[in-house]
Parts: structure tokens; sequence; C-alpha cells
């Protein structure tokens, strides 16, 4: 028989449910109370897990809906400095809305709530979000990464699934709109954008022209580099940008050439993908905000989880 418990009624919080069904003998996730030195099949910690307040700076969770979380978490991250390296790369996926879910399936790993033993997401969960928000991840040149493989989590044990979910959310493709020009003007979501992305640059862009399912973006000479990253000298000679799978996806910032443009990226193999374009608008007080804020912005570090 199949109960459905809240997850948060233990921490007074209405945010997840918990589905319940009996337990095997054997399991790949065999919960171990949280005093033991052994955790995640029988790793051995430097310390037993313990609960810790949720820093306002883990900018994936600290809105989530709960204030504590477990750490080492269910990822095996032993420290927090290791939990805001891995999570900072997922927050402008989580602006991108790609599922409803995305924040509650990541969060329950990154910072799993404070429980007796550890609730792993459900694995329909996982999918759900992996088959929604999988078309816009390639769109920046990203794969769905091994650490979050699906076949990994329960089905039919105690497990997390999405909040008041009746009925399974399906991937519908592409958005409308191009995922790298669909960016709203706002000073935190642009910081933590160039903070994940590779290089930063101000330029004109020359020409825009189609090449197989991509669109091929050609600059002008004149550049201004606002974050090298993994760009190279020889590489701004002939730099040459590419917004994936944007070959028929509107993106109205492609629409006016005269414009100066905002564009972060990131290189993958051989090729400088367009993670984020924004039209330089010296007009709009957020965007002003946002560059003269960005002179004194310190980024954190971040670890490439994507590989």
């Amino acid at each position: 028989m199949k109960l459905h418990l809240c997850l948060w009624k233990a921490v007074a919080m209405a945010l997840m449910v918990m589905s319940l069904t009996s337990l095997t003998q054997s399991s790949e996730y065999e919960y171990l109370g949280w005093k033991s030195d052994l955790f995640n099949n029988g790793r051995i910690y430097d310390k037993p897990p313990q609960c810790v307040e949720i820093p306002d700076d883990l900018r994936l969770c600290h809105n989530v809906g709960y204030r504590q979380m477990l750490l080492p978490n269910l990822l095996e991250h032993e420290t927090m400095i290791e939990v805001k390296q891995q999570a900072g790369s997922w927050v402008p996926l989580v602006h991108k809305n790609c599922h409803p879910s995305t924040q509650v399936f990541l969060c329950s790993l990154f910072a799993p709530v404070c429980m007796d033993r550890p609730i792993y997401p459900c694995r329909f969960l996982c999918e759900e979000v992996r088959d929604a928000c999988t078309p816009i991840m390639e769109a920046f040149g990203f794969p769905w990464p091994e650490m979050l493989t699906c076949d990994k989590f329960p089905q039919g044990e105690v497990c997390i699934s999405a909040p008041n979910n009746t009925n399974p959310s399906v991937a519908t493709g592409l958005p409308k709109v191009c995922p790298p020009c669909d960016q709203a003007v706002d000073v935190d979501d642009i910081l933590e954008h160039i903070c994940a992305s590779d290089f930063v640059i101000k330029t004109k862009i020359k020409e825009v022209k189609r090449e197989n399912l991509d669109r091929k973006v050609i600059l002008q000479k004149k550049k201004k580099i606002l974050k090298m990253g993994t760009l190279k000298k020889k590489d701004m000679k002939k730099l040459i940008l590419y917004l994936k799978n944007g070959a028929d996806c509107p993106c109205s910032q492609l629409d006016n050439l005269s414009n100066h443009y905002l564009i972060m990226g990131r290189k993958v193999e051989k090729q400088h993908i367009i993670t984020g374009i924004y039209k330089w608008d010296k007009s709009s007080k957020e965007f002003k905000k946002t560059m003269k804020k960005l002179r004194s912005h310190k980024c954190p570090v971040f670890v490439n989880v994507f590989k």
C-alpha cells in the first residue's frame, strides 16, 4: 500500500510530497542513521552528517522553503564550499523554468532537508526534470551530467516527488525563444550568468548566418573583454560564436545588428557557444545598475559539473 506523506511536515513546510511504500531488505539506498559514520552506500566521512543553516549565498537553494540542510549532502559534498562550487553552475538553469520542480529536485540533493535518514528524489521526478530541461541545456552546450543519472534514484521507496504532482510533465522540445536570447534584465540574474559563463564580451555583430541547426554569429573586429576566462588572444582575432540549435527559434536581439551587445559564452570542444546575449542598453536603469555593480562584483568559484 502506498502512503503519501508530506515531507515538509517534519520541518513545518508543506513543500514536497514523499511517496512511501514497503522497503525491501536490500536496496541501492540503504537508509542508515545519521549518527552513524557510514552514509550513502557505506562511504566513510571525516565528520558525521549534521544539520546546518542554508547560507544566503547558496543561491540555488536559499529560498527553497526550509532553512536547514544536511551536510555532507546526497552528492557526497562534505563542506559548504564544495556545495556552493557545484550548485552555482545550476542557478541559470533554474531561472529558465524548464520544469516547475527543477529547484526541488536539485535542492533535494545539494541541500537535503534535515531528517533522521537520507531521502532521495524519486526516479520519475529526475526523469521529468531531465527530459524537460535537456533541450535547454543542449542549447547552452551542456549534457545532462553523469552525477545525476536517473537510474541511481529509487522508485517505489521513500522518495521525494514534486508538490501536488498528479500528472507527469513531459518535455516539449525547444522553447519558442532561443534560450540564450530569453533573458530578463535583472541585476542578480545577469551577474549570476556572468559568473557562470566562461567569457563575457561587449561587441557589435557583423553578420549572422545559418549553419545546419545552429546560427553562426560573426563579430566585428572591435571587442571589449569583460571576462577573459577560456578565451585566448589568438581566439579574439577571428572570434566566431554559435547559437546552438538556434537556426529556427526567435532571437529578437539579432533582429537589429546596429546595437552593441553584452554576450556571454563558453567553449565546447572547438566552438564558442553563446549562453546569453543582452542588448547594451544605456537607457535601461537595471542594465546600467548591473554594469556599475559588475565593477566590484566578485564571482564565487564554480566547478564545472557538465563534463
